[in-house]
């Protein structure tokens, strides 16, 4: 049975050899009618990629199977940006040979999905669009955007790695056949904030690098660029109007609407890229910004350290350190921390010069490293009081690496020892809560009804939590007590005379003036009135009205000039009486009258006499009289107002009742 299986894969074997020497054997003879290939052309470019042939002569007198040409890619080395487009410079070439009997300047057609290896061209300034050539030259991009290239007229698939047929694409990050880890995606977007003090602002900075840059602003502003070469050179672009330009050797597409903007750059960026925005009109703007940022900072893995024992068994350790790829050098850590995707490698730990001291008997048993050579450590001093007890501060300590001999003795040693684990930090945030602050509470209503009074509140000092507690400045406790004005004119009569004793035009009142807040728009403040200018009879009365505005940023008062306040500016002059001289009534010239009659019409609209009930009866009984009682009152408080202020009213008349009509008991 054995020997049945034994033949059965035997004979399987020999069937599979001689398949395959038969194959081998078809192939050589179909190649053998061919002569060896031909050393390869010229390439037909010298940068930006052309196409190579080589041929071989068929050796038989019959048809041989095959082709005769192969092709290969060359000179796979960018163009200086001076060189221009392939494909434009075949369409030039036709501007001094006529089209129907005239020049033109011919432009190149792109990316013509029918027929992508024909050159067809376009006269500048006209729809006219012409196929100069039924075939571009071998090494022409078949589309703007791809490798792929034209060899005899048809388009060939090329590869990021420059090779005819070959289907690897670049990744987002521009490495062939990656896997986009060498760069991160960064998408976000503005908001324009209009401030009369900025005409511009920065939307993004986008450096060396960078791939796939998309910007639109929707809006009235406008985008500008500004840039920053690796040696330092700075320059400027203001983006003023549609089309394609270079910018530091970095192509860039600019689309400008009415209300839209549109950048694009394809990249690799070759400068830092600072994009701004230009405030041109009242309504706000939004950016959004995409594109791929490389990451110029990667972790690399470190040689193994010297090993901790030159004999008798030891340990040694790699390490990671940060590396610049753009100068080729190392810096420090934290530039590799900046990137999430960036994870640093872990340390290998492997043993070493594991053979005997030769102070020993020549035999040393190795055993493992954590059992009689404790693997070195980090340690770390207590942390130092906090730099602020509040509103955030730092506390620092000192980290160390110790390594702890077989007697327990500890000793500090080399960092590196220890970098197989990560360092503690040696500075950390404390005290992150808020400081205390003070809270002002509602403003208690006006202590008067009319004119100027004041107002009072509650201040505290509230921590974090809520609770009321100290340590507030006294330098930014907010006022308690400030001056209030209630827009209620407030009347006064100077003097309580008999109503007799006054004359029909002794109206006028001390009036304590409606106030007016100064506020951040410029506005009239009068000031307080004069006394009057006579001890007795008519005078006036003067007081100054400014012009004045609150500077908020310093809480001052400042004087402006009159214009500069809109509206009617109050009155600076006012008749005032102090009462009749020596007793008499004096006489009183027109003018005076009218000027006194001015401020008086306002009394006669807010006082007047009613009836307010009956006196007391003249009588307890057997019949008596009862007089109506008539005060003065205001008419929006209800109140009763001095007598004076109702002089100009008529008085009603004198109104009796009889009453206690009950005849009296007899003596």
């Amino acid at each position: 049975m054995e020997c049945c299986r034994w033949t059965t894969a035997g004979t399987l074997l020999l069937a599979s050899l001689i398949l395959s020497s038969r194959t081998a054997r078809s192939e050589e003879d179909r190649d053998s009618l061919w002569d060896a290939w031909g050393s390869w052309s010229e390439c037909s470019r010298t940068c930006g990629g052309g196409a190579s042939y080589s041929l071989r002569r068929c050796l038989s007198s019959k048809t041989c199977e095959g082709r005769n040409i192969r092709y290969r890619t060359c000179s796979n080395v960018d163009c200086p940006p001076e060189a221009g487009d392939f494909r434009a410079q075949q369409c030039s070439a036709h501007n001094d040979v006529k089209y129907q009997g005239q020049l033109y300047e011919w432009l190149p057609v792109s990316n013509d999905p029918d027929n992508p290896c024909s050159l067809k061209c376009q006269a500048r300034g006209t729809a006219l669009v012409v196929e100069l050539a039924p075939k571009v030259l071998d090494g022409t991009r078949c589309y703007t955007e791809s490798l792929d290239m034209c060899i005899s007229g048809l388009c060939q698939i090329v590869g990021c790695d420059h090779q005819l047929g070959s289907v690897v694409k670049e990744d987002n990050c521009g490495v062939c056949n990656g896997d986009g880890s060498t760069c991160r995606l960064v998408r976000g977007q503005y908001k324009s904030q209009l401030s009369a003090s900025k005409l511009d602002d920065t939307v993004v900075a986008i450096p060396y690098g960078s791939r796939q840059v998309r910007l639109v602003l929707k809006g009235p502003d406008h985008l500008y660029l500004e840039t920053k070469t690796l040696q330092g050179v700075k320059s400027e672009n203001s983006l003023s109007t549609t089309g394609s330009f270079l910018v530091e050797n970095s192509s860039i597409d600019f689309q400008k609407f009415p209300d839209k903007e549109i950048l694009r750059m394809s990249g690799p960026l070759t400068a830092d890229f600072t994009i701004k925005i230009h405030y041109a009109g009242a309504a706000d703007s939004s950016v959004q910004f995409i594109f791929y940022q490389p990451i110029i900072h990667r972790w690399r893995e470190t040689d193994f350290f010297p090993c901790s024992a030159s004999c008798g068994g030891g340990y040694q350790l790699t390490s990671a350190e940060c590396f610049d790829l753009r100068s080729n050098r190392v810096v420090a850590d934290q530039y590799c921390h900046y990137y999430p995707e960036n994870i640093k490698p872990k340390p290998k730990l492997q043993e070493c010069n594991l053979d005997p001291c030769p102070a020993s008997d020549g035999y040393k048993q190795i055993m493992p490293y954590d059992l009689y050579h404790p693997l070195p450590r980090w340690e770390s001093t207590p942390w130092t009081a906090c730099s602020s007890s509040c509103g955030g501060g730092i506390q620092s300590r000192s980290v160390s690496c110790v390594e702890e001999d077989i007697q327990g003795h500890i000793s500090p040693v080399e960092e590196w020892k220890c970098m197989y684990t990560p360092k503690m930090p040696v500075v950390q945030p404390c005290n992150i809560f808020d400081c205390p602050k003070w809270l002002a509470q509602e403003w208690s209503p006006c202590t008067v009804t009319c004119g100027q009074g004041l107002r009072y509140r509650v201040v505290l000092c509230i921590d974090h939590r809520g609770m009321h507690t100290g340590g507030c400045s006294p330098k930014t406790k907010p006022h308690i007590k400030e001056e209030c004005v209630v827009p209620t004119p407030c009347y006064k009569p100077k003097e309580k005379l008999p109503v007799e004793a006054k004359l029909p035009w002794y109206k006028q009142a001390q009036e304590l003036e409606e106030g007016t807040a100064i506020s951040e728009e410029p506005s009239f403040i009068p000031e307080a009135w004069s006394t009057c200018s006579v001890t007795c009879g008519v005078g006036s009365q003067v007081r100054l009205v400014k012009c004045q505005v609150l500077l908020s940023f310093s809480q001052s008062v400042a004087d402006l000039p009159i214009d500069e306040c809109e509206g009617p500016k109050p009155v600076s002059q006012r008749a005032c009486y102090s009462g009749p001289c020596s007793g008499e009534a004096p006489e009183y010239t027109p003018e005076e009258t009218q000027l006194l009659s001015g401020s008086l019409q306002e009394l006669d609209e807010l006082y007047d006499w009613e009836y307010e009930g009956f006196a007391e009866c003249s009588e307890s009984c057997g019949g008596g009289v009862q007089e109506a009682v008539v005060t003065c009152l205001n008419k929006q408080t209800r109140e009763i107002a001095d007598e004076t202020l109702c002089v100009s009213s008529r008085r009603p008349p004198q109104l009796l009742k009889a009453c206690s009509l009950d005849p009296c008991p007899p003596r």
